[in-house]
């Protein structure tokens, strides 16, 4: 791997069962991968039985639990979880929570408290997965005098916040140990991103931080082929993530500045997907250079120097299509 090219992991989506799950990260690890990751949001498949696994099941790649939120999984029991994987898979565990999708968090009966949440839940999980005791009241969540009865993983499980707001990642700069971005962020977002990381990092004296960023990718020897496929992908993610109308959150506003599609084609794309027109007719080379690599292996691997030069360590790629086993290993080729 040069040093202009990023690690490059696989992102097992929630929608994968754990059968399914099991045969590709025992393809990702045969093809050389280096990490996989497996996240989880609300009211979809639970990713622990997935993730337990693929651990049990592989020997070298490491195993990321990228994310789950402390709102349904209580930051004690997050640590309990990541102790127990971490006998599964030892120094292989990498751990990353995410404060939820709000919208889904309160129809629990929760308020929506995301950069509260982060901080709490890292403020127990910390000690627990360093083998001390968690005395920490906050304000979403307490533990008071609480020890794992678990001998703690060697070296502690490195703790990842899934983090998109400044305020939430100059938190990750202050308190974790790597960050994740997730999809549909364009290269330029990523960038300023890992700015305010590195910088809160080094303004508490810590080490730089491991970025990993989830990226779709189709990968294909035939480039038309490879990006039909990218826009479909983009255009499930948006249509399945992207808020409705057309007041859009400031994060999402910056993502679009950041895209390179002025904002009145990217809400005109949005309601013709939403209408039902395919994607690749809505879509053009702009939405692809935004947030996917696609085309040969070859052009992919130069579109991800893009994201090394931004500061990102790893790509973690969703590999679009029916086939995922023979893109992973002819993407793979392209690395040997």
């Amino acid at each position: 791997m040069t040093k202009e090219l990023p690690r490059f992991g696989v992102r097992l989506a929630q929608e994968l069962d754990p059968r399914s799950c099991l045969a590709l990260a025992s393809a990702a690890e045969k093809s050389g991968f280096a990490s996989l990751w497996f996240a989880e949001n609300p009211f979809h498949r639970g990713i622990l039985p997935a993730v337990s696994v693929c651990a049990a099941a592989t020997r070298r790649i490491a195993i990321g639990i990228g994310c789950v939120n402390p709102y349904q999984h209580h930051p004690t029991q997050i640590a309990m979880n990541a102790a127990a994987l971490a006998e599964l898979a030892p120094r292989r565990v990498r751990l990353g929570i995410g404060s939820g999708i709000g919208v889904r968090i309160e129809r629990l009966g929760h308020r929506y408290r995301p950069l509260v949440a982060l901080a709490d839940a890292a403020q127990i999980i910390r000690p627990l997965m360093r083998g001390e005791t968690a005395s920490y009241r906050g304000s979403l969540f307490s533990a008071e005098g609480v020890t794992l009865g678990v001998r703690p993983p060697d070296p502690a499980v490195p703790l990842y916040f899934a983090s998109m707001g400044d305020r939430s990642l100059a938190l990750c700069g202050r308190l974790a140990d790597g960050l994740i971005v997730s999809n549909l962020c364009p290269v330029g977002y990523s960038e300023c991103a890992v700015g305010i990381v590195q910088e809160h990092a080094a303004a508490a004296g810590r080490k730089p931080l491991d970025i990993v960023q989830y990226v779709p990718c189709a990968a294909r020897p035939d480039r038309e082929e490879a990006r039909r496929l990218a826009k479909g992908a983009i255009g499930a993610m948006l249509t399945a993530f992207w808020p409705a109308g057309d007041d859009w959150p400031p994060l999402r506003e910056t993502i679009v500045r950041h895209s390179g599609v002025p904002r009145a084609e990217f809400a005109a794309a949005l309601d013709r997907l939403r209408g039902g027109a395919p994607a690749e007719h809505v879509l053009d080379d702009r939405f692809i250079a935004a947030f996917v690599v696609a085309g040969t292996a070859e052009d992919c691997l130069a579109q991800a120097t893009r994201y090394r030069r931004a500061g990102v360590g790893e790509l973690a790629l969703s590999f679009a299509g029916t086939q995922p086993e023979r893109d992973m290993a002819y993407f793979a080729g392209a690395l040997r």
